[in-house]
């Protein structure tokens, strides 16, 4: 068993892919998951933890806006198979990776890498891509969850300024956020996902009190559902598209948080942690997007606290939850930026080892301030949710997964009436379309906000 290679993020890439084949066992013989070697790895109920923590986020709080532009039955329906498209991808994507590592003979191979593996293995008119596919891929990580903390930089903004200005001053929002840049610095510059459980675990508990009492505002005095519609139109499923698969997905944090696993094989069990924790992710989001919507309709806003009654004692309790919750979920998202901009390209040109730590810091607070500063640039939560979810997570979430298949079972076959080539095709045609035509109305509708 290989213990001299230390592993570490995952979508750092530096789960070090040795020149030399670990072991000469067979491929059906060698296990990756039993070679592993994680320096501070987590429990199942942590991992569990961190799943949830990861899934549910700011994007839950939009659902009910979603449906306005989706319609009750069509949003119901939609998000249970965007739901379910996502998690299959999460499953071929983590079940290529594996099978790449087995291949290899290695423990571990980050997304990007398997990436680049995959299609050097894959089909000859693929392989003239694999030079490009580490910074591709490691780009689009880095970039989506810097969108996801910006996103999360005005989310935490706007439950400040409800309080403040209810019992203080009327502030600018932009005020507000320059309050967060202490708070994050400290929050983010935790680096170890064991450290950030407790936390992850704590912020599941206060989510469940939030929603619990957001369900309380959104059951009161329900109207006629016939005032809601069931349809509307398609022209408005673009924007409906990118605020669920934003919603949904989190995959550079799913993929770390499995390599982190003490455990790794239980992760993507028929009955593990991803099937369980997708499912009450799922069921939540559904439920707070059907009644939401049925409460709020067309009046439902980016982030349904903004719809419940400001005043009441109750609600203040919510944004305070949910901005502590999120203040959390910022480490666990900016954990996949840092990781891969720092841990694969900036900390191999630091010499000085003992400056090592302090470099670190010093990146981690640049990073807060860049997302510092693009929330002050673009304030509107509905509209970037929308541009963040259709553009990278088109692309992470599901065009990658089914071309990384596409390739891993280029040698062995797709199966009788290569079915796999052809369910992986029709993921990719619809995750190109939904990426192009939800980022190009998203783009639209910032600009209209600018106006």
């Amino acid at each position: 068993m290989q213990t001299d290679i230390k592993t570490v993020a995952i979508i750092t890439g530096e789960a070090a892919v040795p020149t030399k084949p670990t072991t000469n066992a067979s491929n059906d013989d060698y296990d990756p998951h039993l070679n592993r070697n994680v320096t501070n790895p987590t429990t199942n109920w942590q991992t569990f933890a961190h799943f949830l923590k990861a899934s549910v986020g700011t994007g839950v709080l939009a659902m009910p806006s979603a449906f306005s532009h989706a319609g009750y039955v069509n949003g119901t329906i939609l998000t249970l198979i965007i739901g379910l498209l996502a998690l299959y991808c999460l499953h071929i994507l983590i079940n290529c990776m594996y099978i790449l590592c087995k291949r290899q003979k290695v423990p571990y191979v980050s997304f990007s890498e398997a990436m680049n593996l995959g299609l050097k293995q894959g089909p000859p008119g693929l392989r003239c891509l694999a030079p490009i596919a580490i910074p591709f891929v490691d780009g689009f990580l880095a970039f989506y969850h810097f969108g996801i903390c910006c996103v999360y930089v005005v989310f935490i903004a706007e439950s400040i300024k409800q309080l403040v200005d209810e019992y203080l001053v009327v502030w600018d929002i932009r005020l507000h956020m320059c309050l967060l840049i202490v708070p994050l610095l400290l929050i983010y510059s935790i680096k170890n996902l064991q450290v950030l459980a407790p936390f992850s675990s704590a912020a599941n508990l206060l989510l469940l009190v939030g929603f619990g009492i957001i369900l309380y505002y959104i059951f009161d005095d329900l109207p006629p559902l016939s005032e809601r519609e069931a349809f509307v139109s398609y022209t408005e499923l673009p924007t409906f598209f990118g605020t669920v698969l934003f919603a949904l997905e989190a995959v550079g944090v799913i993929l770390a948080i499995e390599e982190n696993m003490a455990t790794p094989g239980d992760f993507v069990k028929p009955c593990g942690i991803m099937n369980w924790g997708m499912s009450i992710v799922l069921g939540l989001y559904v439920l707070l997007g059907f009644f939401g919507y049925w409460k709020y309709g067309v009046e439902s806003l980016g982030s349904i606290t903004l719809n419940i009654p400001q005043s009441d004692i109750p609600a203040q309790v919510v944004k305070i939850f949910f901005a502590i919750t999120t203040w959390i979920s910022y480490a666990l998202q900016g954990y996949v930026t840092a990781h891969i901009l720092w841990g694969k390209y900036l900390s191999k040109r630091i010499k000085n080892i003992k400056r090592h730590s302090l470099y670190e810091l010093i990146f981690r607070a640049v990073i807060v301030l860049l997302t510092f500063a693009c929330a002050i640039a673009i304030p509107d939560l509905s509209v970037f949710l929308s541009l963040v979810g259709s553009f990278c997570l088109s692309i992470l979430g599901l065009i990658f997964p089914a071309l990384l298949q596409i390739c891993v079972q280029y040698e062995q076959g797709y199966g009788p009436l290569r079915i796999k080539l052809i369910i992986n095709i029709l993921l990719l045609c619809f995750g190109i379309f939904g990426g192009v035509v939800g980022t190009y109305v998203s783009i639209l509708e910032i600009i209209a906000v600018y106006k």
